[in-house]
């Protein structure tokens, strides 16, 4: 009875950590370093814990190796700027607290467990959940920004026309370069000063990249060219030619899609349900 008292109170602290860096995110648009830290050390203490009461090195263990895997995996991932660094933390903390599949006797339930780890599935699962979420997501911001009385293209409901505009105008906002923080995602800026091209070019490190521009009075464009955003020399860069006046005090920026609030529905439904990539191949070959 200990045993589940420790996994239910694992579950409850990883949903109520999640849903703290779900308002972060939303909000400020960043998971604090600190929280994740002290999941993290939870999940090592309290898998510590079972170790000691069930003399099974296992539940030690497993938080150990998956902790590794899933940093491992998810810090490729940055690497390739598929997220950003706080959802490598957030996948870790998971990772720590509850290790390899879960149990939960108490809620009566049987969710659908993978051979691979448990933060794993909550990945699979955040993906799946993000597109009906980003639609939402795209619905507030419709509303908060007063777009469908704002905008008369907006009658051609569904045109590709009505489609890009209700894009740029939600995801796209203009900012002083002097505002520019690591991993803001730069839009097309455009120019024809070759001081800039060799500015960007000469630099290490750059998620910044040139293209020629087909129109006539401008010769070349950069934004970034990943969803990684800016790096820490891109955004000093982009400051210093600012400061030297080589570019504008305005730069356009897109809005970063909150990732974390999917990271919170896929893991209760990994809790409840289990890996919905299971489910679906399942319910498919039933179908089938």
């Amino acid at each position: 009875m200990i045993l589940e008292d420790i996994y239910l109170i694992q579950i409850i602290v990883t949903v109520l950590f999640c849903f703290i860096f779900s308002i972060f995110d939303v909000k400020k648009g960043y998971i604090p370093d600190k929280c994740n830290y002290f999941l993290i050390s939870f999940g090592l203490i309290s898998n510590l814990i079972l170790t000691i009461i069930s003399a099974n090195i296992r539940f030690i263990l497993f938080s150990i190796i998956s902790l590794l895997i899933t940093f491992t995996v998810t810090y490729l991932m940055w690497q390739l700027n598929v997220w950003g660094g706080g959802d490598v933390k957030l996948f870790t903390s998971i990772a720590s607290v509850i290790p390899f599949g879960i149990n939960i006797p108490f809620f009566n339930i049987s969710p659908t467990l993978s051979f691979y780890p448990f933060s794993f599935t909550v990945m699979i699962n955040s993906i799946l959940v993000s597109f009906p979420f980003l639609l939402c997501f795209l619905i507030y911001l419709c509303i908060k920004n007063d777009f469908f009385n704002n905008n008369e293209v907006f009658k051609g409901f569904l045109s590709y026309k009505s489609l890009k505009l209700l894009i740029d105008y939600n995801f796209n906002r203009l900012i002083e370069v002097k505002d520019l923080e690591v991993g803001m995602m730069i839009n097309n800026y455009y120019f024809n000063n070759p001081r800039i091209c060799e500015l960007i070019e000469s630099s290490r490190d750059t998620n910044l990249k040139i293209y020629p521009c087909g129109d006539d009075s401008l010769d070349y464009y950069f934004k970034t060219e990943t969803a990684g955003g800016i790096t820490e020399k891109d955004m000093y860069l982009l400051k210093i030619m600012n400061a030297q006046r080589i570019i504008s005090n305005r730069i356009s920026v897109r809005v970063g899609f909150p990732f974390v609030p999917s990271i919170l529905i896929a893991l209760v439904i990994a809790i409840f349900y289990g890996d919905l990539s299971v489910l679906i191949l399942k319910n498919l070959v039933f179908v089938m």
